[in-house]
């Protein structure tokens, strides 16, 4: 067994059995060579003991940044798999001097042999690549069609294959699976304890790792590629009251960006920034890498991004030793990487992130595009960008650009068009968490108490404002990545921020599949007709010239291989001219009339688009 602390006196290792947790079935010293602290312990020695931890001694320091404290039974940061003790308790661990051997969790020893390195999956051309960007337990926790034990699981996710694969993606992107602390609160994931271990909350079973990659493989036989959400950039021991579990007390200055005063840098959000520059960081980022490699996954997403590049000091930098690392790596595995590349105080989109070849989430196209179809002016211009792959940002690589109008942070589609503010009292802080930035429109009414003499026609617009919103998404350049749910209109209730919210408000309504079935088939039209623009240019046109893109435009048109789409985001109809030579007919409308396509003209309904495809 190994340890890494530059900073430690004396370290042990502790075995237990998990039917005593206080008490520990070996108590060993472990030796000293350079920065790394081993120990070689015979399994006869240890019994039916189980589960491990740390016990690291260092300098006293006080008003120092050291925050050592023997009192902490230490978790593993390389643990594979995490034990809670029946009396866990998160609290605890937040008060100095108090121990919490058998009240924090524990590492689970390895007695099999890890599963062989999984073959690689489907790797789709950018052109063909639809992320679906799901949540694991919220995806099948309603989901009739998956059985009932199963659901809120990898092997529940592994039932509902064929119902992603029905929609036409080619790629899923997971939310967090990192193992969380259960007493944390977090619903999304974003808060982990143990990069390495996968959240036992996901688990039906008792082969966590067997689980999930049978859960990637029907991905993979369905020829969806699998992406992990992965979080490297804080941690759950949050800032100085925070619990210590694991970082804090086995090298607090090594892994974590420190200020001048000792206090955590917090420009995550979260209490803490990992000192990612730092080769004790890095290392165990890259060997976390490797092992959801390994099992299968096919590329990564990067929350917060920005923070990886960092110096050692916390500051942004123009090149990364680790980001090139992890570039190198990928290349060698062929995998995907997508960065989200801003965090409280970098914002880092197009090229100022160090990694110049990965994907980046593109918030540019999310609030142009939601600016545009609720007809703010001045958005005629950036949304001519956004649609031919956002050169501005990435020149000529479109597939860098990660298009999306909603994901797991904010409004869902439907609460885009049915909400004006956000309803975050759920949440327990007064509704003053979540962004207030949203570009949304409710369609003349906030939420669903709608009055019956207005009910017809606010759904009738709301179904429209939805219809254009995906087909700007989904027939722009760029990669698009569609928000589990939206296909048939998924509602928070208006909650923008459910990073709390175990429940009915964040977990699919699938009732809702009945009823909106009507987008469902929409979206599969869309994702179909999507693949007749290839992986030629866009060309842009107005409604009978070039395009309008003074400040008080609200129309655009562009043509795509064998597309031709038209979008009207006023409130008055427009007759738009087709200036590409072709055997047009129309494909698709938004709004509620047939459209006619005649003497090379269509009349285009306000807040409307209209699709034609080349014979």
């Amino acid at each position: 067994m190994s340890l890494w602390s530059s900073a430690a006196e004396s370290v042990s290792v502790h075995v237990v059995d998990r039917a005593d947790p206080l008490t520990s079935v070996l108590d060993h010293p472990m030796v000293r060579s350079g920065d790394w602290w081993t120990a070689v312990i015979d399994a006869g020695a240890v019994g039916a003991g189980d589960l491990y931890g740390f016990r690291v001694v260092g300098p006293p320091a006080p008003g120092s940044s050291a925050r050592f404290d023997p009192a902490k039974f230490l978790l593993d940061p390389d643990a594979t798999q995490v034990w809670f003790p029946p009396a866990h308790d998160r609290d605890g661990a937040r008060r100095r001097g108090a121990d919490t051997q058998g009240r924090s969790p524990m590492g689970v020893l390895r007695r099999l042999d890890p599963l062989p390195r999984m073959p690689p999956g489907p790797r789709h051309a950018s052109t063909d690549l639809i992320i679906y960007e799901l949540h694991v337990r919220g995806c099948t926790q309603h989901a009739p069609h998956v059985p009932e034990q199963l659901r809120g699981t990898f092997a529940g996710l592994r039932h509902h294959v064929n119902h992603i694969a029905a929609l036409g993606v080619t790629a899923v992107e997971l939310l967090p699976i990192h193992q969380g602390d259960p007493a944390e609160g977090s619903y999304w994931g974003y808060m982990p304890l143990a990069w390495n271990a996968l959240h036992g909350g996901y688990v039906a079973g008792d082969d966590p790792e067997r689980e999930f990659c049978e859960m990637v493989q029907a991905f993979h036989d369905a020829g969806i590629e699998v992406l992990l959400d992965v979080v490297y950039n804080h941690t759950t021991e949050e800032d100085h009251l925070g619990p210590t579990y694991h970082l804090r007390g086995i090298d607090d200055a090594a892994y974590y960006v420190l200020n001048g005063d000792g206090a955590y840098n917090d420009d995550a959000g979260c209490g803490n920034v990992i000192r990612a520059a730092h080769h004790a960081a890095a290392s165990l980022i890259m060997g976390s890498l490797r092992r959801y490699a390994d099992l299968g996954i096919d590329g990564f997403r990067f929350d917060l991004g920005s923070l990886l590049g960092r110096d050692i000091d916390g500051n942004p930098q123009e090149r990364s030793a680790l980001i090139e690392e992890i570039t190198t790596f990928a290349a060698m595995r062929g995998l995907r990487l997508i960065t989200e590349p801003w965090d409280l105080t970098a914002y880092q989109l197009g090229d100022g992130f160090p990694g110049h070849t990965w994907a980046q989430w593109n918030g540019e196209f999310r609030d142009d595009v939601r600016s545009f179809v609720r007809a703010e002016q001045g958005f005629a211009a950036p949304v001519s960008q956004r649609v031919i792959g956002s050169p501005d940002l990435f020149g000529a690589e479109p597939h860098r650009s990660i298009n999306f109008v909603t994901a797991h942070d904010g409004f869902t589609l439907y609460d885009l068009v049915s909400y004006e503010s956000k309803h975050n009292e759920a949440n327990g802080h007064d509704n003053a968490d979540g962004t207030g930035d949203n570009r949304s429109w409710n369609c003349g009414w906030e939420g669903d108490d709608i009055h019956a003499d207005s009910a017809g026609e606010v759904h009738a617009l709301r179904s429209r404002q939805m219809r254009n919103l995906l087909s700007l998404l989904l027939l722009s350049r760029g990669v698009p990545m569609l928000l589990a749910g939206d296909e048939f209109a998924q509602t928070q209730g208006g909650n923008n921020n459910a990073y709390n919210q175990d429940n009915e408000t964040a977990w699919l309504d699938w009732r809702r599949a009945e009823q909106f079935g009507d987008l469902t088939d929409f979206v599969r039209t869309l994702i179909a007709l999507r693949r007749l623009g290839g992986d030629g240019p866009v060309s842009l046109f107005g409604v009978d010239g070039p395009p309008d893109l003074s400040f008080v435009s609200h129309s655009i048109a562009w043509a795509w291989g064998d597309l031709y789409v038209m979008a009207n985001a006023w409130w008055e109809p427009l007759t738009f001219e087709v200036q590409c030579a072709g055997d047009w007919s129309v494909a698709l409308t938004t709004g509620p009339a047939e459209v006619a396509f005649v003497d090379g003209c269509v009349a285009v309904d306000g807040r409307t688009t209209v699709v034609l495809r080349r014979a």
